[in-house]
């Protein structure tokens, strides 16, 4: 059973999931994703939750339905996805970062620091 956050509606967090799988190559374009059924059994949520799910992500182009056949992934979803999270980032995670850097005194010197740091741990 999938465990949901309270601040953010079941759908969106099954479409980021979704999203998550589409950038990680779990399903690639003009691949089938699971049915809303498998979906809603699988994450153990209401059939209409899961078809919302659908419907947002289709309008979003990210998925497109074949009737009669499922849901699958569009043509530079990829792209979409990452298009929409990177100007997420920015307009949201940004502003709060530079806030608390402001207020603890962190510039971008040591921002840059712990960057190559990281990478140089994620890369061993």
């Amino acid at each position: 059973m999938a465990t949901f956050e309270t601040k953010k509606a079941i759908y969106m967090q099954m479409a980021d999931q979704l999203c998550d799988d589409i950038l990680a190559g779990r399903y690639k374009e003009d691949e089938r994703v699971p049915s809303v059924r498998e979906l809603s059994t699988e994450l153990q949520v209401n059939a209409n939750t899961a078809f919302k799910t659908f419907e947002f992500l289709a309008r979003e182009e990210v998925i497109y339905n074949k009737r009669g056949m499922g849901y699958f992934v569009s043509p530079g979803a990829k792209d979409k996805i990452l298009a929409a999270r990177r100007q997420e980032f920015i307009d949201k995670t940004l502003p709060e970062l530079f806030r608390q850097m402001t207020l603890q005194g962190v510039g971008f010197e040591t921002i840059e620091a712990e960057w190559k740091k990281y990478n140089s741990e994620l890369y061993k």
